[in-house]
C-alpha cells in the first residue's frame, strides 16, 4: 500500500525541521523515507524559470505540488515520501485529485502549531531565496496562522508544537500509524 506523510503548516511553522527529523527517524528504522519539500522544488524552478510577482510564485507553487506527487507516483510501495508544503494553499480537492493520481491509499497528516507571533518573527528572521514573498509578509501570515487548521480529512493527524523541543515520541507515534 502506497503511503504518504503530509507534514502541514503555514510558512514558518517550522515544516522542515519536523520533516527532518521525522525522515531521519524513519530511515534508521529501516523504512525508507523521503522529503519533498515544495520549496525546494519552487526555488529551483525560479532558476532555470525566473522570480516573478506573487502570482507567479502562487504559479510556480502549484507546478512544484504536481511535480511532487508525479515523483511520488513512480515510487515503489516500500517508499514513504515525506511531503513538506503548506497545504492550505489551496482547495483539499486538488490534494485529493494528486493523491488519487499518485496511487496513494494511506495519508497521514503531521500538523506543525505554530503561534501568529512565533511564525511572523521566523518568517521575518530567515533568509529566503528572492521569489518568495518579502519579510513584510510576516504580517498576512500573522492573521493567516489564526485561521489555519490542519486538513483532517485524508487520515490521521498528529499535531506538533513547534515551538517546543522536538518530542521523540511523534515519531513513535508516526511509525505507530504507518501500515508496514
Amino acid at each position: 500500500m502506497k503511503q504518504v506523510v503530509i507534514v502541514n503548516g503555514v510558512p514558518a511553522s517550522g515544516k522542515s525541521t519536523v520533516s527532518g527529523k521525522l525522515t531521519t527517524f524513519l530511515n534508521q528504522a529501516g523504512i525508507c523515507a523521503v522529503p519533498l519539500a515544495l520549496d525546494t522544488i519552487k526555488e529551483g524552478l525560479y532558476a532555470e524559470i525566473g522570480i516573478g510577482d506573487r502570482d507567479h510564485n502562487r504559479m510556480l507553487g502549484r507546478a512544484s505540488y504536481y511535480a511532487i506527487f508525479d515523483a511520488i507516483a513512480a515510487f515503489p510501495e516500500t517508499h514513504v515520501a515525506l511531503v513538506d508544503a503548506w497545504h492550505g494553499f489551496q482547495p483539499p480537492e486538488v490534494l485529493s485529485r494528486h493523491l488519487e493520481r499518485a496511487g496513494i491509499e494511506r495519508v497521514i497528516e503531521v500538523w506543525c502549531a505554530v503561534s501568529p507571533d512565533t511564525a511572523a518573527e521566523r518568517y521575518r528572521s530567515r533568509i529566503r531565496h528572492p521569489g518568495h514573498p518579502p519579510a513584510s509578509y510576516a504580517e498576512e501570515l500573522r492573521e493567516l496562522v489564526r485561521s489555519a487548521r490542519p486538513l483532517e480529512q485524508f487520515g490521521p493527524v498528529v499535531t506538533v508544537n513547534t515551538e517546543e523541543v522536538f518530542d521523540p515520541a511523534i515519531c513513535n507515534r508516526l511509525l505507530d500509524l504507518l501500515e508496514l
